[in-house]
């Protein structure tokens, strides 16, 4: 992950150092196996419950078992995250968990009267917890590389945690395994991401594990959580996807993470990253590059708070390549939301200090436009190339009537849009997810 070099107030401008531009790859696992035991029916086997508990009385005690493959190079983290149920109150104590010898144990058959010992060194506590919420334990003194483990839970304590199982689908326990750091051929920074992600489908799962393979920034096109952006939303689909990558993630926000009052939930959650709180518009330095993330949720219109800051940014600016992203697409082909006119200041001010680079979400597409100028025209000598990027896991939309200059288009495939940023040009790249086979993929050069 590129490291933070500094942050100017007046602009709040991030300085990226070039020296570190790629992060640390990321690995989720899920549980091969889970279960818990119950003092007081001795011979039960839970092994098929969608929740595995903690408790001291009656007694409960908790088992998962992880395989851990295709991993290379060295550990550097390694985390077991636990998600609390909904219909369960908390608890003061979410439980002491322990490695394990015993990596042979049966789900559909341990019992009280069977279980494993959990015999080996604590790895951590869990502390007070609540309802809906997910909860780490850093595990790294047990897993170091490939294999087997297993991880044994339990608690002092007469008030229970219940955790969802392996059986719960989004919300089952994970083993994220960070390794070293790991840099592109070039050296270059690597920006990626997508907009419309997160809701309770599997789009934003497979997006995520395509990030977990590719290092850099990252970066959202906003409505980043369905449907009203509210601090569940963003705890239940958000945090166990793309909250995985929050320490390298460059957020904007969206009309659905407004629909919560403020957008507070997105500023609550994404923190200091997000931009001063309720302006959302910052810009930072990423290599030669200069990045700006707009807010198209508040006013954009020429002479707006935001649109003389952009400018007196971009003025400040001494990088000769510009990268900006917002979340309102002022061209698209989409037939669900037409152009956002509203946003054309915002476009006319980075054409007029020679910008290079839009990407937009809202429509859940993908769609490449050749370089234009503000009103649309093609201009492949100062015009900004544009993507939409809506892609990043909500349900797809349709194209309607293809506006002119459309050179690429997808209505079907998910996955991310990956930038090589090098010191005058950029390679741009569509991941797809697996199973899927569309790609579009180019080079292009900074004014």
């Amino acid at each position: 992950m590129a490291t933070v070099a500094a942050l100017v107030a007046a602009t709040a401008t991030v300085v990226v150092a070039a020296a570190t531009p790629a992060s640390a790859a990321t690995a989720t696992f899920t549980p091969v196996a889970d279960t818990y035991v119950q003092s007081d029916t001795a011979s039960t086997n839970y092994g098929t419950a969608t929740q595995i508990v903690v408790d001291n009385s009656p007694v409960r005690r908790v088992f998962l078992r992880f395989t851990v493959s295709g991993v290379s190079g060295t550990v550097t983290a390694a985390k077991l995250r636990l998600r609390t149920i909904s219909g369960n109150d908390g608890s003061p104590a979410g439980g002491t968990f322990k490695a394990m010898s015993n990596t042979t144990w049966s789900e559909t058959g341990t019992t009280w009267n069977n279980q494993p010992a959990i015999d080996g060194a604590t790895l951590g506590t869990i502390g007070a917890v609540t309802k809906d919420g997910w909860y780490e334990v850093d595990v790294k003194a047990l897993v170091t590389g490939n294999g087997t483990f297993s991880i044994g839970g339990s608690s002092s304590n007469s008030d229970g945690a219940y955790y969802d199982s392996r059986e719960s689908g989004a919300d089952a326990p994970q083993l994220v395994i960070t390794t070293g750091t790991t840099t592109p051929p070039s050296g270059d920074p690597v920006f990626v991401g997508a907009g419309d992600i997160a809701n309770s489908g599997s789009g934003d799962s497979a997006t995520a594990a395509l990030i977990d393979n590719i290092p850099g920034t990252v970066y959202t096109l906003g409505d980043n959580v369905y449907d009203s952006g509210t601090a569940s939303e963003f705890n239940s689909y958000y945090e166990p996807t793309w909250g995985r990558f929050k320490a390298r993630t460059r957020p904007s926000p969206g009309n659905h993470d407004y629909v919560t009052s403020g957008a507070s939930a997105y500023y609550s959650y994404f923190g200091s990253v997000a931009g001063p709180s309720g302006r959302g518009y910052y810009s930072f330095d990423l290599g030669n590059w200069h990045i700006v993330s707009l807010n198209s949720n508040i006013s954009m219109s020429a002479g707006s708070a935001q649109e003389q800051w952009l400018r007196s940014d971009l003025a400040a600016s001494s990088k000769p390549c510009t990268l900006a992203y917002w979340h309102h697409p002022l061209f698209t082909s989409s037939s669900n939301h037409a152009p956002s006119t509203s946003t054309r200041p915002l476009y006319q001010a980075l054409y007029d200090y020679n910008a290079d680079v839009v990407l937009w979400g809202h429509n859940h597409v993908y769609e490449r436009f050749a370089p234009m100028n503000p009103s649309g025209a093609l201009d492949n000598a100062r015009g900004l190339r544009t993507w939409v990027a809506g892609m990043g896991g909500a349900s797809h939309y349709a194209f309607g009537t293809i506006q002119p200059n459309s050179e690429a288009r997808n209505s079907s495939a998910y996955g991310v849009l990956k930038f090589t940023l090098h010191a005058n040009t950029y390679d741009w790249q569509f991941v797809p997810v697996a199973g899927q086979s569309y790609s579009d993929s180019g080079t292009g050069s900074c004014h």
